[in-house]
């Protein structure tokens, strides 16, 4: 029977946080939304409601092997299933931002990545340390003979982006699969590290986040703002709630949140002329691809927006969206509570 490792504190109290999420979540509408976690995807309405969050939650409770650090072959249980590893990967192609922020952070250059849709750079916050790697497609529409050419020994990705390609992908390399990216970061950061024999340098890196996170809460204060998370994208504009990976950092640090985005969903969305429902102490904006492709300048020329009090007092704040919310690992959550520190610790 695969077991799941032994983690720290910070990813039980994860699981914990994932699993009390309830079915109260808004109408869930198109899966896309949720795929648009790390930036692309199709046009949606919300992101999947409360229920399937914490299901997933449940599911990424199953992730483990039961083999010993540096026991090859060991067997992975994953979303799809289970994969038999041979021997410690050396050539990983990874299909997501998460996950090349995962294997990057446990030191391993990947030999292939999937970028978001439109962007082919290497995430600046990973370049220094990720090589060279190949792209082999995007996030949504992956290249499996760039994948095949690169004779990966471990592909890393999720069911949420690539269920389909599952089956053909496992004829390249083993392959093992989170349920989805975003909230689950922890987890799927540990399910990563089980397959590549790293496990115990996963648990030290997200202990030291979660120490990190409290020391930022304590050094804030008892009296903390709220926070309010907005996402411009191409065609929708949204208010990033509790079930997204930034959802997932401001909890941790202890920080509120407006009412509307304290819902069990990824995101909620308004139009330009709602922005006033963006209002909070503090309000931080990120912006998906081209800003003049989305509609961040009709929502600030709105006199909603001008007279938020946050932005009089210049509390409105625009952030890296790259490690905000395409990131989706630990080093980029590092950098967010950086980002953080620097605004809200005087």
């Amino acid at each position: 029977m695969s077991q799941r490792p032994r983690g720290t504190a910070a990813v039980a109290l994860a699981v914990a946080a994932a699993l009390s999420l309830s079915a109260c979540g808004g109408d869930g509408g198109d899966a896309d939304a949720a795929k648009s976690e790390a930036g692309g995807g199709k046009k949606a309405a919300v992101a999947t409601g409360g229920k399937d969050f914490a299901d997933a939650a449940k599911k990424t409770a199953s992730y483990g092997t039961g083999a010993a650090a540096g026991e090859f072959p060991r067997t992975v249980t994953h979303a799809m299933g289970k994969t038999e590893i041979k021997a410690e990967p050396k050539r990983v192609v990874v299909l997501d931002v998460g996950e090349f922020d995962n294997v990057v952070s446990l030191g391993l250059k990947p030999v292939g990545y999937a970028p978001s849709e439109g962007d082919a750079a290497i995430p600046s916050y990973l370049k220094k340390d990720a090589g060279e790697p190949k792209s082999v497609g995007t996030i949504n529409s992956l290249n499996l003979e760039a994948i095949a050419g690169l004779q990966p020994d471990l592909i890393l990705g999720s069911q949420l982006r690539a269920a389909d390609k599952y089956d053909e992908l496992s004829k390249i390399a083993p392959t093992v699969f989170s349920i989805r990216p975003g909230f689950t970061w922890k987890e799927n950061y540990l399910l990563n590290a089980q397959a590549l024999d790293r496990t115990e340098q996963a648990e030290s890196a997200l202990a030291a986040y979660e120490k990190k996170a409290v020391k930022l809460g304590e050094d804030i204060g008892s009296d903390k703002p709220t926070v309010s998370m907005v996402r411009y994208m191409p065609d929708r504009l949204r208010l990033y709630a509790k079930a997204s990976f930034i959802g997932t950092i401001l909890q941790d640090v202890g920080l509120p949140r407006p009412k509307n985005q304290q819902i069990d969903d990824l995101a909620a969305e308004i139009s330009p002329e709602k922005i006033d429902e963006a209002d909070a102490d503090w309000i931080f904006t990120g912006v998906y691809g081209d800003p003049k492709a989305t509609q961040r300048d009709t929502a600030r020329s709105n006199p909603l927006w001008k007279n938020l009090k946050a932005v009089k007092e210049g509390r409105a704040k625009d952030v890296s969206d790259e490690t905000w919310y395409l990131g989706l690992g630990v080093t980029s959550a590092g950098q967010v509570l950086d980002d953080l520190r620097a605004d809200l610790v005087k």
